[in-house]
């Protein structure tokens, strides 16, 4: 790589660029099959996409192995990515806060565009929450394992439901699957126009998404925790001496077992005790949700150990290093995922949604990544970044940043 690429494309740790593309395919996986309804699917919707075993086995696999440990590991690289871009600057002699801050703004525009055609997209999230990582570039490592710590045992969630009694902070959300307002929602994604999709998503959606991201469920306070491991991670330079590191790697995956295994225990315990009347205004669940929280922080531990000890391997790493493209691109494909799933799945388009059994939708979810990771690899080959990757730094640095490759 020549002086100019260097500076055009600073040197990247492809492992880091990896495990974003396997994020984004877990990521896309539970989206897809979700039909990228971005919200509770309605009672109808259900009894078509579950029509044998192999869809139970589907959706069983999701729920275990993929729904809320992929986009935890997602924001556990956002936090890394932060410290990085702000420690390539500090070695400069330059302060990147600023500048970060300019960048989430442009990406607060870029999710909200996204946002128009998925309900459940996590840009508009990350601008907002990373806002309040910036402070936390200076701040010791146990103030920020310690606050990490507090997020991910539901300090947040206790303190809200003990201020509100369980009442909601922006919009109610009530998880019937009859009830009427997700009947409406899901109505307007089959039979509405590309306007009425735009619309609702525009300003509703972002309503039940605060709920859902500050509320009771708490998802974003679980997404900033897991942006300050992130920042310790960098810190620590781990993904530099993954080969020193063999000892650590095990011990990460060791306790995060054991945690996963205690959590799931506890989650049991506290939604069993309810019984069949589920009440989520109960301490109960309260304790049940923050335990699925733990089990799902301590199943993503266990994801990026495990990487790390195949990515070790000369053929693991060989293998793996095909995501590397796909998280090199990863807001194109982001992006581009949505938009071609909403119009094959929404009614302004192809109007699939709800057609498809959960197996084909799987299947189909593996076929559109491979494509989207063969097409990474080969805009790579003539591209330094992939389109949106492109924009955004060209609109941070306020210059045109060269694309084509020269070389």
């Amino acid at each position: 790589m020549t002086e100019t690429t260097n500076q055009i494309q600073p040197d990247r740790i492809a492992i880091i660029d990896a495990l974003r593309g396997f994020a984004l395919a877990g990521i896309v996986i539970c989206h897809v099959v979700e039909n990228y309804i971005g919200a509770q699917p309605p009672g109808p919707f259900n009894e078509v996409v579950h029509q044998g075993l192999a869809d139970d086995i589907v959706d069983g696999f999701i729920g275990i192995f993929l729904r809320g440990k992929f986009i935890a590991l997602f924001s556990f690289l956002f936090g890394l990515s932060f410290f990085i871009q702000m420690d390539n600057a500090n070695q400069k002699g330059s302060y990147f806060g600023g500048r970060f801050l300019w960048r989430l703004l442009l990406l607060l525009v870029i999710g909200f565009v996204h946002s128009l055609f998925y309900r459940g997209d996590i840009l508009t999230v990350y601008a907002v929450l990373g806002i309040f990582l910036i402070p936390f570039y200076k701040v010791p490592n146990k103030w920020v394992l310690g606050i990490s710590a507090i997020l991910f045992f539901g300090a947040a969630r206790f303190l809200i439901f003990y201020l509100t009694g369980g009442d909601a902070l922006f919009s109610e959300m009530d998880i019937n699957p009859d009830n009427p307002k997700i009947l409406n929602y899901y109505d307007t994604l089959k039979n509405g126009s590309l306007w009425e999709v735009f619309a609702t998503n525009a300003t509703e959606g972002h309503i039940d998404k605060a709920e859902f991201q500050y509320g009771l469920f708490g998802r974003g306070y679980f997404t900033f925790a897991f942006f300050l491991v992130g920042l310790f991670v960098g810190r620590s330079g781990f993904f530099k001496r993954i080969h020193e590191e063999k000892k650590l790697t095990k011990n990460i995956l060791i306790y995060a077992s054991i945690t996963l295994v205690l959590s799931l225990i506890a989650m049991s315990a506290a939604f069993m005790s309810m019984g069949q009347n589920f009440n989520m205004k109960s301490w109960n669940a309260m304790l049940g949700f923050t335990a699925m929280d733990i089990s799902n922080a301590a199943m993503t531990l266990i994801y990026i150990a495990l990487f790390v000890i195949i990515y070790r391997k000369t053929k693991g790493q060989k293998w793996l290093n095909k995501f590397v493209p796909y998280g090199k691109t990863a807001l194109t494909n982001y992006v581009a995922q949505s938009i071609v799933f909403t119009f094959m799945l929404f009614g302004w388009g192809l109007g699939l949604i709800g057609e498809l059994r959960q197996l084909y939708t799987f299947l189909l979810a593996l076929v559109f990544i491979a494509l989207q990771m063969w097409l990474s690899k080969i805009w790579l080959r003539y591209f330094y970044y992939g389109p949106l990757e492109w924009l955004w730094r060209s609109l941070t640095f306020f210059k045109i940043m060269p694309l084509k490759r020269k070389d």
